[in-house]
């Protein structure tokens, strides 16, 4: 009925992804009466609107395909309709990345309240991974996965540190600055120094 309606109506635009330069879109308004489903009662208490794709095919012997993208969003426009479908593989893989690498099914307890915690926990890291990707210096990191950034992470090597205390005064040196303290005290100093630096 959406596609007939739409055909009737020749109400065409241009589809809003400019990759799709041979669709066009048009939006078929009050579906709700041809919902059919188990519960005849429910039928018409189903208000549905419709997104009609029309593709074209010149010169073969199918002119025209179509797909209709059904809503209860009754605001919606035709392109706001196709803009939102066409967000599903990203959401999908946003999924797919959440559940398998970001354990958000690896439960530890079966309390209510530490499975809430967790998932919270799971969402907010992953909300904080996306923001973190799109600041200012982290181009890099567009578009790369966390096991794809975890495969491909160096870590920075510092030089190491040493504490040195001694009652309730301490330290912080480098090996480097540690060497050249070493080397400027005098021997009976380093004698009693060594036991600790081995």
């Amino acid at each position: 009925m959406a596609v007939s309606t739409a055909i009737g109506n020749g109400q065409w635009q241009a589809h809003p992804n400019k990759k799709r330069k041979n669709q066009t879109i048009t939006l078929v308004r009050d579906l709700g009466d041809f919902w059919q489903s188990d519960d005849v009662e429910q039928d018409r208490q189903v208000p549905l609107n419709a997104c009609v794709v029309r593709e074209s095919h010149p010169g073969t012997e199918l002119e025209y395909e179509y797909w209709v993208f059904v809503t209860t969003h009754l605001s919606s426009s035709a392109k706001a309709i196709i803009q939102t479908y066409e967000l599903r593989p990203e959401i999908e893989e946003d999924y797919r990345q959440i559940k398998d690498f970001w354990k958000l099914e690896d439960f530890k307890s079966t309390k209510y309240n530490f499975v809430v915690f967790h998932i919270v926990l799971v969402l907010l890291g992953y909300l904080f991974f996306q923001v973190f990707k799109t600041l200012d210096g982290n181009e890099k990191y567009h578009r790369k996965s966390l096991p794809v950034l975890f495969k491909n992470y160096v870590p920075k090597r510092k030089p190491p540190t040493i504490v040195v205390y001694a009652g309730s005064s301490f330290g912080i040196f480098s090996l480097l600055e540690l060497m050249d303290l070493y080397a400027s005290l005098r021997e009976e100093i380093r004698v009693l120094l060594r036991p600790f630096l081995k």
